[in-house]
C-alpha cells in the first residue's frame, strides 16, 4: 500500500528534519500508529510534496520526519471543473468525496433554480466549509498531492460566465424531449479547461439550459440510465479522464 498522506501549511525548500504535530501529528501517531522507519508523504495540497521517513515519535501528537526532496507536481491538463448543483442532505459531501477520489480538479457549488437546498448566511458558510474539509480528507485518502479547489457558491449567471471561458463545456441533461449528445462521443480538447454542469434532482430549467447554450455549453447525456446529481459528476469525470488520456 502507498504511504499515507498528511497535509502541512508549508514545506521546507530543502531536505530537513520536519516535526509533524497538531491534528495531523495526532492522526499519524494515535490513529495510524506510525513508528520509526515507516514512510509518509507530506503535501501542501497544492502540488508540492515530499517523502518522509519517521525518525521518532513523541507523546500522542508529534513525530519527527527525515524529509526527502520537495517535488512540485504540475497541474493536470485538460483541467476538469464540475459545477455541482446543491443536493439535499449530505449528498453534497458524497459528491465532493467521490469526485475528489476520481480526480476532478475543481468543484463549483451552484445554486440552481430548482435546488431545494439553498446556502444562505451562516448555513452557507458551514456547508462550504464541509465541502472543503471533505475534499481535503478525500484527497489524503486517495493519495493526491493536489487537492481540488472548492469555489464559493455561484449563481447561474456566474456559471454561464465560467462556461463561456471554457475550451469545452457540457450540461449533463437527460430528457427525451430535449436534444442531447452522448458525452462519450464529444470532441474534447487536449489541453485547457473542461467544464461539466450537473443539475439538481429536479433537473436544469429551460431558462438555465438556454443561458448555458448561449454561453457555449451543449446538453450531453452519459448513458441510458439517469444518475442522481450526487453521482453524475463522478461518472462524467471518470469518463473524461479516460478519454483525455489522464488515466493512461
Amino acid at each position: 500500500m502507498t504511504a499515507p498522506v498528511f497535509v502541512v501549511d508549508e514545506l521546507p525548500d530543502s531536505r530537513a528534519v520536519f516535526v509533524l504535530d497538531g491534528p495531523e501529528g495526532r492522526h499519524a501517531v494515535s490513529v495510524k500508529r506510525l513508528h520509526a522507519g515507516e514512510e509518509v508523504v507530506l503535501t501542501d495540497g497544492a502540488g508540492r510534496w515530499a517523502r518522509g521517513e519517521v525518525v521518532s515519535t513523541e507523546g500522542r501528537d508529534r513525530l519527527a520526519l527525515a524529509l526527502g526532496e520537495v517535488i512540485e507536481e504540475p497541474a493536470e491538463t485538460p483541467r476538469i471543473t464540475v459545477v455541482q448543483a446543491l443536493p439535499k442532505g449530505d449528498r453534497g459531501e458524497l459528491a465532493v468525496e467521490t469526485m475528489t477520489e476520481t480526480g476532478v480538479d475543481a468543484i463549483v457549488p451552484w445554486a440552481a433554480s430548482r435546488c431545494i437546498t439553498q446556502w444562505k448566511g451562516e448555513r452557507g458558510l458551514k456547508a462550504l466549509a464541509k465541502w472543503r474539509a471533505t475534499a481535503r480528507e478525500a484527497g489524503k485518502q486517495s493519495r493526491r498531492v493536489r487537492f481540488p479547489e472548492i469555489a464559493e457558491a455561484s449563481t447561474t449567471k456566474q456559471v454561464a460566465a465560467l462556461v463561456a471561458r471554457a475550451d469545452f463545456a457540457a450540461v449533463l441533461h437527460e430528457d427525451r424531449d430535449y436534444p442531447s449528445q452522448p458525452l462519450a462521443d464529444a470532441e474534447l480538447p487536449s489541453s485547457g479547461e473542461i467544464v461539466l454542469v450537473v443539475g439538481p434532482e429536479g433537473g436544469v430549467s429551460p431558462e438555465e439550459l438556454a443561458l448555458f447554450e448561449s454561453a457555449g455549453a451543449k446538453a450531453h447525456r452519459l448513458g441510458r440510465s439517469v444518475l442522481r446529481t450526487s453521482t453524475a459528476g463522478t461518472a462524467a469525470t471518470a469518463l473524461l479522464l479516460g478519454r483525455t488520456g489522464r488515466w493512461s
